[in-house]
């Protein structure tokens, strides 16, 4: 496989290699491994919320009731914090 990388990127690859003494080659390689576990764990996790959506084990949050609790919260916590 090839792989095309911005001159910009390129030219960071290149000076990463050279400070740590490894292959550009390898330096992708695990850069790309590391990229792809974590993909796959939020990709599991993702799919797992939602098959727990689907099922009924958890509810819906509505994201403006939950925003709306959050903002009078921190309202509630900075007058506290003002008052010591």
């Amino acid at each position: 496989m090839e792989v095309n990388l911005q001159p910009e990127m390129e030219s960071r690859l290149q000076e990463l290699a050279a400070k740590t003494g490894r292959a550009p080659k390898d330096l992708v390689e695990e850069a790309m491994a590391g990229y792809l576990k974590e993909l796959t764990e939020v990709r599991e996790m993702l799919d797992g919320r939602y098959n727990d959506l689907e099922s009924g084990h958890v509810k819906p949050v509505d994201g403006e009731e939950a925003f709306a609790a959050l903002r009078s919260k921190s309202s509630n916590d900075a007058r506290r914090g003002s008052r010591s």
